[in-house]
């Protein structure tokens, strides 16, 4: 298969999903399922299949057309486009199995509308981790937010709509009031938008501008969450667990922290920032998002709300890292992306299993549930540990690589942030895994057991990936150092 065919496929096999989808929605609910697995299995195939041409230094590129003169919708191959597409695409495929059971198990409305959406923003996704340009990263980054409301509101009541419309006017407002001014100041000033290894900045635009346009990207891409543009992210938690699985750790938020990172390395430049002293103010704003969100997890007493704001937390990890400048941190940034995903989408697993079996939502709900449901606690306890950073997780290799650019840095700031968030961490979720584990299960909860098997067959998939990533994280590390090769030491 040639590269400009791959990155074609990359983006129509999920809208031909969508199709297949509301096509076979109208025969057979078994027949929607098999279309669905069977479009997130090609599209992993085909995102996958383009790896040795990555790590053989290839970077396959595809231009579709100009809209103006020096302004194409243009993809491109890289190192951290290639493993945000690669950890989309196949968490699609453990998703999809899990929402056949969640959405089976609670008997959901407009389960065709579901999974129609859900190939839609996959096909978004895969057009942001691979998009050449700014203008093309904005259309896409658009589509998924557009794509995903439907998925946010999808109960339809009064209190679902009012939530889904706070999801959407903020990423539409920060987007289009921000990133979108950003884009065209860049263009301006830089002439183009390309994606370009070293920036396209330096020598273009000098002193305070670059802190403020630094400002205007990163907070017009909402889907970051860096604070104060996050409430959307709570407000969301109203979504079905497989959407907020999506939201999480397949698609949304990594659309936002990739989209971060891939702007300092490929818009600005990585040497251009540090030299500009203008920049520094990102290292404290995601220090502040961290420590702030990881607090206000402590006064949780809804689970969904308590991983919302951990993942709050977790995503300015990458954002910090990435403002760091240095190559370990930046490939920290990268791996953090994965294991996260990994962590996350288990947490939220668990929580839905949790819901669908015995129909609980707060923590105070969860004594001695583990002895019902070892299976799903098991993985949650995985989840945690991983948001925690303890080995053998995968959260422990990418908090290691992080701390280590930090000390690289000589950032102090960093360093205390990381060690700081880190016991916030333990001590919001170590009281959940001994009340499930250790405390008496309090009289008059219902009778229940473990969630539908591909419930549970879901969550032990990624349960086991967390802990994987702790020992088979060399290519993911490999893949990356293309990324930071050039970067100065």
């Amino acid at each position: 298969m040639s590269a400009d065919l791959a990155i074609l496929l990359a983006i129509c096999v999920p809208l031909a999903t969508a199709v297949g989808i509301q096509l076979a929605g109208r025969i057979s609910d078994n027949l929607r399922e098999a279309v669905t697995l069977a479009g997130a299995a090609t599209l992993a195939w085909v995102v996958w299949g383009m790896l040795p041409a990555l790590f053989a230094g290839e970077r396959p590129a595809l231009t579709l057309g100009e809209l103006l003169p020096g302004i194409a919708i243009a993809f491109e191959v890289e190192p951290l486009g290639m493993l945000f597409a690669a950890l989309a695409s196949g968490l699609w495929i453990i998703n999809s199995i899990y929402s056949i059971g969640y959405m089976r198990g609670n008997r959901e409305k407009k389960q065709t509308r579901f999974y129609t959406c859900f190939a839609l923003a996959l096909a978004a996704t895969m057009g942001i981790a691979f998009a050449g340009n700014l203008l093309t990263l904005f259309l896409c980054y658009e589509l998924l937010t557009l794509s995903t409301y439907p998925l946010v509101s999808h109960k339809g009541d009064e209190a679902t709509v009012r939530s889904a419309r706070v999801y959407l006017g903020i990423l539409l407002c920060t987007s289009i009031g921000l990133f979108l001014p950003a884009i065209i100041w860049t263009y301006h000033v830089a002439g183009t938008g390309d994606f370009i290894a070293g920036g396209i900045l330096a020598g273009k635009i000098a002193g305070a501008d670059v802190g403020l346009l630094l400002a205007l990207f990163v907070f017009g891409v909402g889907k970051a969450a860096v604070m104060p543009v996050h409430r959307w992210l709570p407000a969301a938690m109203v979504a079905p667990t497989p959407v907020s699985a999506l939201l999480h750790a397949v698609a949304v938020v990594k659309a936002g922290v990739f989209s971060i990172t891939k702007i300092i390395v490929y818009v600005f430049g990585v040497d251009f920032l540090f030299a500009t002293p203008s920049s520094g103010w990102l290292v404290y704003a995601a220090a502040f998002t961290i420590i702030a969100a990881s607090l206000i997890a402590l006064r949780q007493t809804n689970l969904k709300r308590l991983l919302a704001y951990s993942t709050v937390a977790q995503l300015s990890y990458v954002v910090m890292a990435a403002a760091v400048l240095k190559p370990l941190a930046e490939i920290g940034a990268a791996i953090h992306m994965v294991a996260h995903a990994f962590g996350k989408i288990t947490l939220f697993f668990a929580a839905g299993a949790i819901y669908t079996a015995a129909h609980k939502t707060e923590l105070n709900q969860l004594y001695g549930i583990g002895r019902r449901m070892p299976w799903t606690m098991a993985a949650f306890t995985i989840g945690a540990l991983s948001m925690i950073g303890v080995p053998p997780t995968g959260g422990f290799v990418s908090k290691w690589y992080i701390l280590a650019g930090a000390f690289q840095a000589e950032n102090l700031l960093a360093i205390f942030t990381i060690i700081g968030s880190t016991v916030l961490n333990a001590a919001y979720f170590l009281p959940i895994i001994f009340m499930a584990w250790f405390a008496d299960e309090r009289p008059g909860g219902p009778e229940h057991g473990e969630a539908p098997p591909l419930v549970v067959l879901a969550l032990v998939l990624t349960a086991l990936l967390t802990l994987g990533f702790f020992f088979f994280n060399g290519p993911v590390i490999a893949l990356e150092q293309q990324l930071v090769g050039g970067m100065a030491q």
